[in-house]
């Protein structure tokens, strides 16, 4: 028996028709709006759970995106952040993205989790975006977001990453709400 040698993770096909890289986004309601959009695509598509992100550049250009792809591809790391920043960081050839003195921002349609929370750490970005809270995700769906420490706004800030919530907070929900009625687990 041979152990696995490669990991090897996807994002749907409708993301390359569905995401504009050449597009600047300009403001934090156009970034968390992209993130929201993909969360909303990627359960309309049957293709992951409600979450998206995308890592933006100073510039205001989409470097990478992701959507939750938990259960499709069968690995609990591949949450909408960690997809987003493993395809910035590849595409960058940078295990931290701002090392080359760049700036970068995730947009996401939710607050992180505890595992994506830990990632944001380390991925390299300057500033985090967020739409719907942790507690919209667990009372809207069946989630478990895990722990974080009390402060986690300000262990982010000391590390150099601003943070904004509630950014389109309410259709961030919508498309919460509308996965966590529909019943599915995907």
């Amino acid at each position: 028996m041979f152990l696995p040698r490669q990991i090897h993770l996807t994002l749907p096909p409708w993301i390359d028709e569905f995401v504009d890289d050449t597009r600047r986004y300009v403001t934090d309601e156009e970034r968390v709006g992209l993130a929201i959009a993909l969360s909303r695509r990627n359960i309309e598509h049957g293709a992951g759970g409600p979450f998206g992100a995308a890592v933006f550049n100073a510039d205001g250009r989409v470097v990478a995106v992701g959507v939750n792809r938990v259960i499709p591809q069968a690995c609990s790391a591949a949450h909408a952040e960690m997809m987003a920043y493993m395809s910035a960081q590849q595409r960058l050839a940078s295990y931290r993205l701002n090392t080359n003195g760049g700036r970068y921002t995730l947009a996401s349609s939710a607050q992180p989790c505890c595992q994506c929370y830990g990632a944001t750490v380390w991925a390299g970005i300057d500033e985090l975006l967020i739409g719907a809270r942790a507690e919209d995700v667990e009372a809207l769906t069946e989630f478990d977001e895990g722990p974080l420490p009390a402060d986690w706004v300000g262990e982010l800030e000391r590390r150099g990453i601003a943070v904004r919530r509630d950014i389109l907070r309410d259709e961030a929900r919508a498309v919460l709400a509308a996965y966590g009625a529909s019943g599915a687990s995907y």
